[in-house]
């Protein structure tokens, strides 16, 4: 089975009529509403369908456990067991995980019986093997002892028939290990999302070069292609292009051919040499939507030949935010993944800020000794910062008066699958 995804609707990044400031949760919903899925799927053998997106529900081929078996070692019987002792003559023989016992175990009598085992017919109960004195054919145990005790009932972990994986996640080590144990040798996964990273600005220059005077090193091209590779997508490297139009559109041309999504960074907002929002905008698909949000409040959105494009900050730190905030869940779900919430974790504070109203605030931050500390400068020219932390501290759009000790929000950046 393949599925063709839709072509996206050059309008899909429209704000509606006298939307002027963006709140973050408002920006969020609008991509959530819009944006679909943009690739096909294949089949693949569960055993390199690692970290892809399943296109299917998985349904289970068989349950699990599929037979009623043992939990423990020990002698099966069948129960109850009333208080005191007993003394019951030993079957010859066992039962072992793989060995099916042939017969049946007669009532009053027990079997040795091993992890996992399937349990023989006329046993419903094991003890474990500590809990007993073996004689010569014979054991002798104290009960009381439950019927079903130390079993396991077939298909309490899994029924045949039962959806195991939604379709939509993202499958893990411990999603092929149920999959496999149902039976599963193919799922059905999406094409892994392509995405084109691309730099602007003449102030550029690449890492190994010697820089001209005004020159800065592109360090937005290394950061995002990284983040995106860790976030399960196959970076594709576009390079960096002069702050020149003709050069940009064919840059653009050449990626849309080649991508499922593109991010650009820098020449996004409305100055002379802004040209990638020149240049969309002459194109009629361009959305500048400006975010009520620190650090990173102009987001340039757009359709370049039926291929979204983001358009990012040139500041790193912003670009940082921007990407994990809004491009990570809209990629997801253009991907065919399920819209992706980062999970915060309220924490208390180990610094002071006073915040106005107005927009969200996210600030470099880290855990230490159960406490948030953020870093020393919210200047969003301080690329360190980004090195320094391990998530960030999501203030609300409101105002506020924070104290150490007063819970804040910090999601680490494991919660965007970094």
């Amino acid at each position: 089975m393949t599925l063709t995804p839709p072509p996206l609707r050059n309008d899909c990044f429209s704000l509606p009529a006298g939307v002027d400031w963006t709140p973050v949760d408002e920006a969020l919903a609008l991509l959530r509403e819009r944006l679909q899925r943009v690739v096909s799927s294949e089949e693949l053998p569960l055993t390199t369908a690692a970290g892809r997106i399943l296109a299917a529900d998985v349904i289970a081929n068989r349950s699990n456990p599929a037979l009623p078996n043992t939990a423990v070692d020990g002698y099966g019987f069948a129960g109850p067991i009333a208080e005191g002792t007993h003394v019951l003559p030993l079957m010859p023989g066992r039962a072992a995980a793989g060995l099916a016992y042939e017969g049946a175990v007669p009532a009053g009598q027990a079997i040795r019986i091993l992890t996992g085992a399937a349990l023989p017919d006329g046993v419903d109960t094991v003890i474990l093997e500590e809990d007993v004195t073996l004689g010569a054919a014979e054991i002798a145990f104290h009960g009381p002892l439950k019927r079903g005790a130390n079993t396991r009932e077939a298909g309490e972990d899994v029924t045949s028939g039962a959806v195991i994986l939604p379709a939509g996640r993202v499958l893990t080590p411990a999603d092929l290990a149920l999959a496999a144990a149902a039976g599963i040798s193919q799922v059905q996964v999406y094409l892994p999302l392509r995405v084109g990273v691309l730099s602007t600005g003449d102030e550029l220059c690449e890492v190994g070069e010697a820089a001209a005077a005004g020159q800065i090193y592109d360090a937005n091209r290394p950061m995002l292609l990284a983040l995106l590779r860790q976030m399960g997508f196959v970076p594709v490297d576009l390079g960096r292009v002069v702050d020149d139009r003709d050069a940009l559109r064919a840059r653009l041309d050449t990626a849309a051919a080649q991508v499922d999504v593109i991010l650009t960074s820098g020449g996004a907002s409305a100055g002379d040499e802004d040209h990638v929002s020149a240049l969309l905008r002459e194109s009629g698909a361009l959305q500048e939507w400006r975010i009520a949000l620190k650090p990173g409040r102009p987001l340039a959105l757009a359709m370049w030949q039926g291929v979204p494009i983001f358009g990012l900050p040139g500041n790193p730190v912003a670009a940082l935010v921007c990407t994990l905030i809004f491009a990570r869940p809209a990629m997801g779900q253009m991907a065919g993944a399920n819209w992706h919430q980062p999970q915060g974790f309220d924490l208390p504070a180990a610094f002071a800020k006073h915040k106005k109203p107005g927009r969200r605030e996210y600030l470099r931050a880290r855990v230490r000794q159960g406490q948030v500390e953020v870093f020393k400068s919210e200047g969003s020219g301080r690329i360190s910062g980004l090195s320094w932390a391990e998530g960030l501290v999501e203030l609300a759009d409101g105002g506020a008066q924070i104290q150490p000790g007063d819970l804040v929000r910090y999601i680490p950046y494991s919660a965007f699958n970094l």
